[in-house]
């Protein structure tokens, strides 16, 4: 099972990052969404693939034409955030009020219902896991924020596998579509998504890709903008996991849409048998 999902914000919206952290500094820098969203919606038309898309709400508030035609294609949309703030520096009530806008956003433009989301940078942690409670009382019924592995951002080490379950809190419960991970002499590798994506050669991709049952692929429209600016400010490492493997991504992409059969969030869900799956209680 090979799920496509695409993270909906802007190039300049890196995690972090001071120059790049607020609204305020956000309005340095040139939009790059609708030709960014161009070649997303060029891949998916060329490859027939179905895919799931969290949006930030302030790119809803600030562009609704685009999550219109996001939901005119067919495509779900779900909340990534309303201003892409890492959770765990979030106090509960900052956090509830910041993604009940974002539904709030999403559904007066889409007419839908939003019932799936996705954390920033994955920032859910062992320490505020009490977002899950927040989740479940604004009305998500699914989850893609576990990073069942350390990370800068903290990850979830503890949650222990990296396939579709029952995540479980206070009484709470969501489907959950954790990030897949790979093993290579005991170390965990991610592959499926942002920079691991473009930094990981193909040949790997591929390999690793049709050896796991299960794959959820996040890609944002940066991964695939080679013309984008950079930001200055970013440190060495973040500008190499920022910028490297731009050039290529799109065929990259294309490629392995085309070499392995992906779906979106909702077609999986479908498939699987939630009463089989495992529950993990946190």
């Amino acid at each position: 099972m090979n799920i496509l999902t695409f993270d909906i914000e802007e190039w300049f919206h890196i995690l972090d990052n001071a120059s790049t952290k607020t609204e305020k500094e956000w309005s340095n820098y040139e939009s790059r969404i609708h030709r960014n969203m161009e070649t997303i919606f060029e891949i998916l038309d060329k490859t027939s693939v179905k895919a799931s898309f969290f949006v930030v709400g302030w790119m809803a508030q600030q562009y609704p034409d685009m999550v219109k035609e996001i939901v005119d294609r067919g495509y779900e949309i779900g909340s990534h955030t309303h201003l892409h703030q890492l959770v765990f520096e979030q106090k509960r009530e900052e956090f509830k009020e910041d993604v009940g806008r974002s539904i709030k956003t999403l559904e007066d433009i889409s007419g839908k219902k939003v019932r799936i989301f996705r954390a920033p940078g994955f920032s859910i942690t062992e320490k505020n896991k009490w977002a899950f409670e927040v989740l479940y009382e604004l009305g998500i019924e699914t989850d893609s924020s576990v990073f069942p592995t350390g990370r800068a951002h903290g990850g979830m080490p503890s949650y222990g596998i990296a396939e579709p379950s029952v995540l479980c809190y206070n009484g709470v419960q969501l489907r959950e579509f954790p990030i897949n991970t790979h093993k290579v002499l005991g170390k965990t590798f991610i592959y499926s998504g942002g920079g691991y994506f473009r930094l990981t050669p193909y040949a790997l991709l591929k390999k690793w890709t049709a050896k796991h049952p299960y794959v959820m692929s996040y890609i944002h429209p940066r991964d695939l903008d080679p013309g984008q600016p950079v930001i200055k400010e970013l440190s060495i490492p973040r500008k190499l996991k920022s910028y490297v493997g731009l050039k290529y991504s799109k065929q990259k992409l294309e490629k392995w849409l085309t070499d392995f059969e992906f779906m979106d969030i909702e077609t999986a869900e479908k498939e699987i048998d939630w009463n089989a799956v495992k529950k993990i209680e946190l």
